[in-house]
């Protein structure tokens, strides 16, 4: 049953979904000659939203989609994050009665900071204050070299990539009550509350605070950096990999939004690939990092070939695209599994001829080296 389930979900994001929203693209010119054709053309994208809702049986009411197949394990990063993060704000003790960390302050002071450099708009004096402020305190910690304030860091930053990263998925996809004639199915994502009727949720301009959506983006990716020079990279990663829902929602974001949210992915990319291979010679570990390595292709590839042109000028430099390509392509060797190649190849394929404006990232490569491989598994059975 779950494996069904999970075939369901992939055949949804894959197959029909992208060509509900072509069709609902080509609904819209012509809706705008006709009033009937705009009428068939709501009554279309209310019956797309109850088939999502039929699909995606919820447990959690709050979540829109459900596209992670399979269980996520808890590794350690995720029982160091929610243990010492505590410790650490609080000041709790060992069993000898002393302070887990030497300088409580420093975690409070940051953790205060890092809220405000969030809650602060950008347009606001005081932000630079707040984000100087804030680097200062990060970068001094790295340059005492002491264990216990990298630590520090790493925890901090963690509980602060992961509150920002909620906070993005949350703003794309805050709740409005109508549905505009200029927005397309593809920047509308609906929660179905029931049999009597539909709450729409866009992704249009005018509906999401895109400046607040960049910012934001841009915050995480300072966070990034600064949880990778603390030692504190896989966090990062395995958070953003599993970030299943907002991958989807980015499909819909503004092209400046999805500019950033591309950058991000492209960094946290080229580290996981730096961080798979730490592991690779550790066989529970390794287990643990494939299945990342697997939901970080699943969930923002389809992103990066919609959106690697950017608006006024690429995304990327060339260079920039040489180098995450060729970590995507090292990537899917390490998967080793033909089955999860196939799938990430599957999902590559359908977004990359289906966009009209990108031709990258090209993985050619992989999927001729992945049909060889299949050949040869037929052969030798």
């Amino acid at each position: 049953m779950e494996n069904s389930s999970s075939s369901l979900l992939f055949l949804q994001r894959t197959l029909i979904t992208p060509l509900l929203i072509s069709a609902d693209k080509s609904l819209i010119s012509l809706s705008q000659k006709s009033k009937i054709l705009e009428l068939l053309r709501q009554i279309f994208v209310s019956v797309f939203f109850f088939v999502l809702n039929v699909i995606n049986t919820l447990p959690i009411p709050l979540l829109p989609f459900r596209f992670d197949a399979g269980t996520r394990q808890i590794n350690k990063f995720d029982a160091y994050h929610a243990v010492s993060h505590k410790q650490l704000i609080h000041g709790q003790h060992d069993s000898n009665g002393r302070v887990i960390v030497s300088d409580t302050a420093i975690a409070r002071a940051m953790d205060q900071l890092l809220m405000l450099v969030n809650d602060v708009p950008v347009s606001s004096r005081k932000y630079e204050v707040v984000r100087c402020l804030a680097e200062k305190l990060i970068d001094d910690n790295l340059k005492e070299r002491c264990e216990v304030l990298r630590e520090v860091n790493c925890v901090v930053l963690s509980e602060a990539f992961g509150r920002v990263l909620n906070g993005l998925e949350l703003e794309l996809l805050g709740p409005r009550n109508d549905v505009g004639v200029g927005f397309g199915l593809g920047r509308v994502m609906g929660l179905v509350t029931g049999w009597g009727g539909v709450k729409e949720t866009c992704g249009g301009a005018g509906q999401v605070n895109s400046v607040f959506a960049e910012k934001t983006v841009a915050e995480l990716l300072w966070l990034a950096q600064k949880l990778v020079a603390s030692g504190g990279g896989e966090v990062a990663v395995e958070k953003w990999a599993w970030a299943s829902n907002l991958g989807w929602l980015a499909l819909s974001c503004e092209p400046r939004v999805q500019a950033s949210l591309v950058k991000l992915t492209a960094f946290l990319i080229k580290q996981a690939k730096q961080i798979a291979k730490q592991h690779q010679t550790q066989a529970q570990e390794w287990e643990q990092q494939k299945q990342t390595l697997m939901q970080m292709l699943m969930t923002w590839v389809p992103l990066l070939c919609q959106a690697s042109n950017g608006t006024d000028t690429p995304t990327l430099t060339l260079s920039e695209r040489a180098d995450v390509e060729k970590a995507l392509e090292d990537i899917i060797d390490m998967l080793n599994d033909v089955d999860s190649k196939e799938k990430v190849l599957s999902v590559w394929l359908r977004h990359f001829t289906l966009s009209p404006f990108s031709d990258w990232p090209n993985l050619y490569g992989s999927y001729v080296k992945w049909l060889t491989m299949s050949r040869k598994l037929l052969v030798t059975r």
